[in-house]
């Protein structure tokens, strides 16, 4: 089921993309042929069946490829993407012995991945349920009045609406003091902006590099990939072989120094920000600070197991550390 509904995604990402381009002087035979064309130009290994970690029943593997385009309509000529976000309080299993006592956005950390395309406008509906203030502070551009900075106290509720501006990757977290410990407790997730012309086909991924204080001391105890320490190394992230992939990276570890994101036995494009159409340069690692984003592109032209984490490695030992799994073409 998972993996036809990926399929789907694919699809109608694709097809949503080429008619951004304009169907005018194309032609609409020829826009069929292409439709028809591109989706098979993404290979995606079938997805292992894994159980819920989350209180909203998703667990890291969806949350790689877990993209939000919201309810789109049109309003006055233009996309409007709408978007529900409920502030909770739950407990997620970190591992065997933690239970965690997280803040989230609609029951799962990191927060759903919003993505729209640059000139659209998003509306995010937000509700406070978790028991205290808490906020969604974007970044990018958009008036004082959307910057997330004034609490909205529990069982209160706010409309954030903005244009989606400018392309690239951003990321959204509660802005209430202390910043560090909501953002710690797990409020914040990715705003994936795509440029009006899209980037080509590649199987897309979010990675997001986060930490927990679970004894409330000031510095972190556990670090995790999209929220559960040490997941992709119990679980692979299946890769097609020769297949371009491109992630879209964040770190939001509060309390420590800038960390690296490093890939075993391969170079990636760096795309710093996502606000580039051409790669700035090519590396194996990368320095991020808090709050850094950037985009990676590489493939892999072997089968095999290939690790994936951060070079400061006591972070990596303590859960930040993931694999890919290159599957063979056949």
């Amino acid at each position: 089921m998972l993996q036809k509904e990926l399929q789907t995604k694919v699809k109608l990402l694709n097809r949503r993309h080429f008619l951004q381009l304009g169907l005018a002087g194309i032609g609409i035979a020829g826009a069929a042929v292409a439709l028809s064309n591109r989706p098979s130009t993404v290979k995606v290994p079938p997805l292992p069946s894994l159980a819920a970690t989350f209180a909203s029943g998703v667990n890291p593997i969806t949350v790689l490829r877990d993209f939000d385009y919201g309810t789109v309509k049109q309003e006055n000529g233009r996309t409007v993407r709408e978007f529900h976000f409920e502030a909770r309080t739950s407990s997620i299993q970190l591992t065997s012995a933690v239970d965690f006592a997280s803040w989230n956005i609609n029951g799962r950390v990191p927060g759903p991945t919003i993505r729209a395309t640059a000139g659209d406008r998003i509306r995010v509906y937000f509700q406070n349920h978790a028991g205290h203030a808490h906020t969604l502070h974007f970044h990018g551009i958009h008036p004082a009045g959307m910057d997330g900075v004034t609490p909205i106290l529990n069982g209160k509720s706010f409309v954030y609406e903005f244009d989606a501006e400018p392309f690239g990757v951003h990321l959204y977290h509660c802005h209430v003091a202390p910043v560090t410990r909501h953002i710690g407790k797990g409020l914040y997730g990715m705003l994936i902006i795509d440029p009006p012309k899209p980037r080509p086909p590649a199987d897309e991924m979010v990675l997001i590099m986060g930490a927990y204080d679970i004894k409330e001391e000031g510095k972190n105890q556990l670090y995790a990939f999209n929220g559960i320490p040490h997941y992709y190394m119990k679980h692979p992230i299946p890769i097609q072989q020769d297949q371009l992939i491109r992630l879209y990276v964040l770190n939001v570890m509060e309390l420590e120094a800038p960390v690296t994101f490093h890939l075993h036995a391969n170079m990636f494009q760096v795309y710093r920000t996502g606000r580039t159409l051409t790669p700035s340069e090519e590396t194996d690692v990368i320095t991020m600070g808090i709050a850094e984003r950037h985009i990676l592109e590489f493939a892999y032209h072997s089968p095999g197991k290939y690790m994936f984490h951060p070079h400061q490695d006591a972070l990596a030992e303590a859960g930040c550390m993931g694999q890919f799994e290159v599957i063979g073409n056949t």
